[in-house]
């Protein structure tokens, strides 16, 4: 790939920076917001819940958009909607204010990460897009490098309102560079938007994620629990027969059929789950339990995303000479266990122990992570493209959701078991467990994937005897 070919994926992955930071700072900053809003801790995890579950529901339309209006114009177009909800978070009064603007900032990180990728699957060759990948996600690594300490200086030293506001100027640049680099695709022929399959998975996809959200924590009454969560499950169920036999399905349920896609998108959905629930419980552990300040706690969490920018430059040939079967099936082994090594932390835990484990964490999960990204549209054909970004991008914040929510379910089981008034390592440390074994479930996807899968994307074909 020709040095200008990276100039794309380099300004994709920038818009994507904006994403990544705001993810990390508001989940470094909860405890200090939940204090201000007067709210207990873990309520605040709603407030990253309704990003996910938000952009999870508005993300089957990113591909039909993209395909109608051309992808400069909606990718610009996102980009400015998610600095001005932005400034709508930071001008938040209580938590529902804020809620409300996370949505509409899921709405816009609904359309960034599909239509970006989707530029990117157009305009390069299977063969490089590894390479193109690689240099895709590292800007987008930035965020949680720099969110921690960043977010954590903010909240400490001034007012946590500015983690909101300093995306403003980002956006600002985003949109330029997008109107004068980003190539206008678009498609010839777009059919008529599915409007019925598009609310079938939009209430099904919220009332699961809203039942689910609320079964423990007593908000709501346990029937109207179930009701959200049945009639969410009857609108999914409801859109499989209706997309079956129908050519613009909002989301196209026929690409997984192919084996590579199928295994990154449920497989994967698995193991990242961890990706949502590390950050809230580890800025609960380290702030509520170990009463370290935001700033304190976002340099410990620094040493993660440092050690997936380090994988970065070592994932291609990892994945080249092992190919994708062997590297997820070791990786998701690993990324468990080291999870569950957090549930050993405790107040006296060596400094040096803890930053280890947190950039072998973030080691590891760097590579697991690029070999699902490459390996997801390895085997998808051109005409596809726009649908398998937008299921892609759909089950990836939809498992980030869960991931959150099961956490945030877990820690209210555990908190009432040990009838704790306030949470203690006893209540988080269980909850750690959880997630890394619910994560090994990933195996039983990664198994089934053949030696020599994807092999256009990895070139491990070179080596298989």
């Amino acid at each position: 790939m020709k040095k200008q070919g990276l100039l794309i994926p380099a300004i994709v992955g920038s818009a994507l920076f904006m994403q990544t930071l705001d993810a990390t700072i508001i989940a470094n900053a909860l405890p200090t917001m939940a204090k201000s809003f007067g709210e207990d801790p873990l309520r605040l995890n709603l407030a990253i819940s309704a990003y996910f579950l938000s952009t999870a529901v508005f993300l089957p339309l990113s591909g039909w958009t993209a395909d109608k209006y051309g992808s400069r114009r909606v990718l610009s177009g996102a980009i400015a909607l998610f600095a001005l909800s932005s400034l709508m978070c930071g001008l938040a009064q209580n938590l529902y204010q804020l809620i409300g603007a996370r949505v509409l900032q899921g709405m816009a990180g609904a359309t960034m990460a599909p239509v970006g990728r989707l530029v990117l699957l157009k305009t390069v060759p299977k063969s490089e897009l590894m390479r193109a990948t690689a240099v895709l996600t590292m800007p987008a690594l930035l965020g949680p490098i720099i969110g921690p300490v960043v977010g954590g200086a903010i909240v400490t030293f001034a007012n946590w309102r500015w983690i909101f506001f300093i995306n403003i100027p980002m956006g600002v640049l985003g949109v330029a560079l997008v109107s004068a680099f980003i190539p206008d695709i678009r498609e010839a022929v777009v059919g008529r938007l599915d409007v019925r399959g598009f609310v079938l998975i939009a209430f099904g996809l919220a009332g699961l994620m809203f039942g689910f959200e609320n079964a423990g924590s007593g908000a709501l009454p346990q029937s109207w629990v179930a009701l959200l969560a049945g009639g969410g499950g009857i609108c999914l169920v409801a859109y499989y027969f209706h997309s079956r036999n129908k050519e613009n399905a909002i989301v196209d349920l026929r690409l997984l059929n192919i084996v590579t896609f199928r295994a990154a998108l449920i497989g994967g959905g698995f193991t990242r789950l961890v990706l949502g629930a590390n950050p809230f419980l580890l800025a609960i552990l380290l702030q509520v339990v170990f009463g370290m300040t935001a700033f304190a706690a976002g340099l410990m969490t620094f040493t993660a995303a440092a050690g997936a920018l380090f994988m970065k430059t070592t994932a291609p040939p990892i994945i080249r000479r092992f190919g994708f079967r062997h590297v997820l099936l070791f990786n998701t082994v690993v990324t468990a266990l080291v999870l569950m090594c957090y549930a050993l932390f405790t107040a006296t835990t060596p400094y040096a122990i803890v930053v280890l484990v947190l950039f072998s964490a973030g080691f590891f999960r760097s590579l697991h992570f690029t070999a699902l990204g490459a390996m997801a549209f390895a085997d998808v054909d051109q005409s596809q493209m726009s649908g398998a970004s937008s299921l892609s991008s759909m089950g990836q914040q939809l498992s980030q959701a869960i991931g959150v929510a099961l956490a945030a379910f877990v820690l209210y089981v555990t908190q009432r078991m040990n009838n704790s008034a306030h949470i203690t390592a006893h209540d988080v440390a269980p909850v750690f467990i959880v997630i890394g074994l619910v994560s090994l479930i990933s195996l039983f996807f990664f198994v089934r994937l053949p030696h020599d899968a994807a092999v256009a994307v990895s070139g491990h074909k070179r080596r298989v005897k």
